[in-house]
């Protein structure tokens, strides 16, 4: 039914343009505001905000730069309504290999909203996109120190924290929620960059009135955005938690990944853009890229003060305060990532419930051990973890539901020691990755 109306939505509305990028400066913040618009349907004036904290740097020219930048990420956002075959550019200029590198952002990046949505439509006739604007002059001198470390609340990020917690580090969130601040301040850390996307209210009521809508990489405009973060800021390195695990495919056997943009492929790729495009000395890394969940979880399960205050459940983010809903793909994979090293009692503390033993849980676990065609479109570990964590959180849960309907009807074999894989495809600096590896050697026997 979707791939007719994505059809006709096509055929309806074949155009969408990034009009111009807006950057002011107020008195407390930097704004970006984006003008974008699909003819005779809709116009959209999105911003976001960063809020004055630690800034040295702020030519304008090379701001505006930047700020076109992130605006070809944010306008994925809109553009996903009606999927215009024709993308027209008049906000700045983009080369050939510029316009080929964003074609593979857009196509992968929406690679689960067009499953989700039964879209079927090839690379080449996805989207062509024309640039009608002048090149942004720039010239750039720069010289960084320090790190912008991306915070979000859960147990990646505090283990990240924890690592770099002797360095030099500013804290980066967008639209801050209390888990993230909570962690920051567990950490030590009083202050942080703050940053407000505001989505605009026309996109929300396209979505009500069902236009198409779906996931979108939000991760790559975290790397655009903190690319600009790091240049106010004056720092070296952006400091990601990604995992080694978020490359494998959410539907099993292709190369659809809810996690696209949080991949190696991704980060790689994203490396060598700004090295050519963006120009400043800044590195783009995650910290445990060399790291699968299973060894995260292993380390964060020895920082008990986070405990109490981390929180990963993207259903309770929706909650004031934010909370583990007990009933998502996400909550039974942290409680299941995380059972072989802490005490039940420990994680009933944490989640408020026994998730082992819910039987309603039972269809996703199986989508978590990869036992289903396709995994749970979240943010979760591979399968072969999974099934490690079960197998050596067996003794104490056992006599929980989804453990034994689990001995019943598979075999309980050993898997690859996942806390002894160390991941050799990253970014990661010499003197960091040094950390990395002494902080995992303390729990590796």
């Amino acid at each position: 039914m979707n791939q007719e109306k994505f059809l006709n939505l096509r055929k309806q509305y074949p155009t969408f343009y990034y009009h111009s990028c807006e950057v002011r400066e107020e008195e407390d913040a930097f704004v970006l505001e984006y003008f974008f618009e699909i003819p005779a349907l809709a116009q959209f004036h999105p911003t976001i905000r960063i809020v004055k904290t630690e800034i040295q740097n702020h030519d304008m020219q090379y701001l505006s730069h930047l700020a076109f930048e992130v605006g070809l990420v944010e306008l994925i956002s809109y553009w996903k309504c009606t999927c215009s075959p024709k993308v027209m550019i008049e906000a700045g200029h983009l080369e050939q290999e510029q316009i080929d590198w964003f074609l593979k952002l857009y196509y992968w990046g929406l690679g689960e909203f067009r499953y989700v949505n039964g879209i079927e439509c090839d690379f080449t006739s996805w989207m062509e996109i024309i640039p009608l604007g002048p090149e942004i002059p720039f010239s750039i001198t720069y010289q960084g120190k320090g790190n912008l470390l991306a915070i979000g609340g859960g147990k990646d990020s505090a283990v990240s924290l924890e690592i770099l917690k002797n360095e030099e580090n500013l804290c980066f969130m967008v639209n801050p929620k209390e888990p993230g601040i909570a962690c920051m301040k567990v950490a030590g850390i009083s202050s942080y960059l703050q940053v407000e996307r505001t989505i605009d209210q026309e996109l929300i009521r396209l979505n009500k009135e069902g236009f198409l809508n779906g996931h979108t990489p939000f991760s790559a405009l975290l790397a655009f955005l903190s690319y600009l973060c790091a240049y106010l800021t004056n720092k070296k390195y952006i400091v990601l938690s990604n995992e080694g695990s978020a490359n494998e495919a959410t539907v099993l056997g292709t190369k659809i990944n809810h996690q696209y943009s949080k991949t190696y492929e991704f980060e790689s790729d994203f490396a060598w853009y700004a090295k050519k495009y963006l120009k400043a000395d800044i590195q783009y890394f995650s910290l445990l890229r060399c790291l699968n969940e299973l060894q995260i979880a292993m380390i964060f399960a020895h920082y008990p003060k986070y405990h109490p205050v981390f929180k990963s459940c993207n259903v309770g983010s929706k909650s004031t305060p934010w909370k583990w809903c007990c009933n998502c793909p996400k909550c039974l994979f942290v409680y299941i990532i995380l059972s072989p090293f802490l005490k039940r009692e420990e994680l009933i503390s944490i989640f408020g419930e026994d998730l082992y033993d819910k039987e309603e849980l039972l269809p996703t676990f199986l989508e978590l051990l990869g036992y289903q065609d396709v995994k749970p479109f979240e943010c979760v570990g591979t399968t072969g973890e999974v099934r490690f964590a079960v197998l050596k959180a067996m003794d104490q849960y056992k006599d929980s539901f989804l453990l034994k309907y689990y001995q019943e009807h598979y075999p309980l074999e050993e898997t690859l020691d996942y806390r002894k894989v160390f991941n050799f495809e990253n970014h990661i600096p010499e003197d960091y990755l040094a950390l990395v590896k002494e902080e995992l050697n303390k729990y590796v026997s």
